[in-house]
């Protein structure tokens, strides 16, 4: 539709916004120079509608509560493209923050219930030419602003281990659909752990590959610099699969190198892990909050490795401590600049936007922003502070501190192929009531990221893998590689899998149950 004009008492409260010292005079000779300026836009949206894509028609639902005891899907659907492939015959639950064209998209958000997007996400594109079926998108945290699984709009995502407890998040739903084996795989999304921290809750395999080796156009952003996408599946073999299929450029995502290349991840597997270096690192074990039960199961599936004949040394990397507060500012600063008060995608980066999204999305937080989860009010209370006050400072000296933080990676990895230690510190902790006071809802959906944050700030890939059962519950060791190396990392997380003959799936009884 046209643009409407602003009117002379808009363009007032647009010049104190920004200090203008504009007049009533002024404002009015200022007026028709905007209309004439803003006729631009006009021709803008005509000729995009010409090239935008018809919205498909694919069918969905909802499903009933009985279908959906863990409450992990947000709708079920059963969309194909080629079925042919190397993913031929299989299922895929696609997290809620990434886009399947005609099918809802709620980002388990109030703030996006209602979108339909119209194009499909370039990693829904190569799975279902690689023959794979998709069925349904699975819940997601509210905004995906939390390790914890209880700030989705639709409800709490139950572990299928023990239905009182949570799940992991953000990509909730995912995690428990591949752990009780609803579908074959799932994908994930990552901006603090949120591919592993759920995995490593829900005893699958999570991996978040090298920031940008795998294009994240098509879903919901939080902050482009630890944007991920990526596979959750029940073993390692899967995941090198699906990752195979879904990396590489696409040309819409600036988060890619140009130059990029994608190794052959199925095929390492094939390749024996003997000899590999495995560095310890001291500062992932022993955080405040650590569950010994953690790190014990952590420490014996290292001497499984070491059984397996690789090497095992401890090694300090004092940065990977300092690397969650450089995630704090960096993801709660950008979340709140590019989230939210840029409606998800910001501006000034070359791509594939969504303008639809922007819009809905845009309009409809404006209209209601006490529909906000308490930890994305946690951010906006904290992000616009500094903001206002610092004028962005920290997150600048954030982001130069960055190349440190990798460095000190790089450092260790130089002198080992991999870097392990418990991706969460704690096991799957019990979701919150309805009713729990706000201070507990939020401790909940961010005590677990201590790990697993770092290494979205420095961009290197991790892949969880289940370490052992402790307390009648899975516990997660995280493998850290070279940036682009990921190859390695899911050789020698594979490695594991086979020294231990397989990971273990929950009791029908415990699904069954939920």
């Amino acid at each position: 539709m046209p643009v409407q004009p602003p009117d002379p008492s808009i363009l007032t409260k647009v010049a104190e916004s920004y200090g203008l010292g504009l007049t009533d005079t002024d404002v009015a000779s200022f007026a028709p120079l905007v209309n004439g300026v803003l006729q631009s836009w006009d021709v803008v949206e005509r000729l995009h509608a010409e090239v935008e894509p018809a919205v498909p028609q694919r069918a969905w639902t909802r499903p009933e509560a009985a279908e959906n005891p863990l409450g992990a899907w947000y709708v079920t659907c059963e969309v194909t493209g080629s079925g042919e492939g190397p993913l031929a015959g299989r299922t895929v639950a696609v997290k809620d923050n990434t886009a399947v064209a005609g099918v809802p998209m709620m980002n388990g958000s109030a703030t996006v219930e209602g979108f339909v997007p119209r194009r499909d996400a370039t990693i829904v594109s190569r799975m279902l030419d690689a023959g794979a079926t998709i069925a349904g998108k699975s819940v997601c945290e509210d905004l995906c602003f939390s390790g914890g699984s209880h700030t989705s709009r639709s409800g709490p995502v139950r572990n299928p281990w023990d239905p009182t407890r949570s799940s992991g998040g953000s990509s909730s739903g995912s995690a428990a659909l591949v752990a009780s084996g609803a579908v074959d795989f799932a994908t994930g999304g990552d901006q603090g752990g949120s591919i592993r921290m759920p995995a490593s809750f829900s005893g699958i395999v999570g991996h978040k590959p090298t920031h940008g080796l795998v294009p994240y156009t098509g879903a919901f952003p939080i902050e482009q610099t630890i944007d991920h996408v990526g596979p959750m599946t029940r073993t390692v073999a899967d995941a090198a699969l699906v990752l195979s299929v879904i990396a590489g450029v696409d040309g819409y995502d600036p988060r890619q190198p140009a130059d990029l290349v994608v190794d052959d991840y199925v095929g390492a597997l094939e390749r024996s892990a003997e000899g590999l270096r495995v560095g310890v690192v001291s500062e992932g074990f022993g955080h405040p909050n650590s569950d010994p039960d953690v790190d014990d199961a952590v420490r014996e599936a290292i001497e499984t490795l070491r059984g397996a004949g690789l090497t095992a040394e401890d090694v300090s990397i004092p940065w990977h401590a300092h690397g969650l507060k450089l995630w704090d500012v960096i993801s709660i600063e950008g979340a709140t600049a590019q989230m939210v008060d840029a409606n998800g995608y910001g501006l000034n980066w070359q791509g594939l936007y969504d303008p639809e999204l922007m819009e809905f999305y845009g309009n409809k937080w404006r209209e209601d922003g006490s529909q906000f989860s308490e930890t994305v009010k946690l951010v906006l209370l904290s992000g616009r502070y500094s903001l206002d006050r610092y004028r962005g400072k920290h997150y600048a000296m954030a982001r130069n501190l960055t190349s440190h933080l990798q460095a000190a990676y790089d450092e260790a990895l130089s002198r080992f192929d991999v870097l392990v230690m418990p991706t969460t510190p704690i096991q799957a902790s019990v979701i919150p009531a309805e009713d729990a006071p706000r201070e507990e809802v939020i401790a909940r959906g961010l005590e677990m990221v201590a790990n697993t944050a770092p290494t979205d700030v420095s961009g290197h890939p991790a892949c969880n893998v289940p370490a052992g059962m402790a307390n009648g519950l899975p516990t997660g060791m995280m493998i850290i590689g070279k940036r682009f190396d990921d190859a390695t990392v899911l050789r020698v997380a594979h490695t594991f899998e086979q020294a231990v003959g397989g990971f273990p799936a929950p009791t029908t009884v415990a699904v069954a149950g939920a």
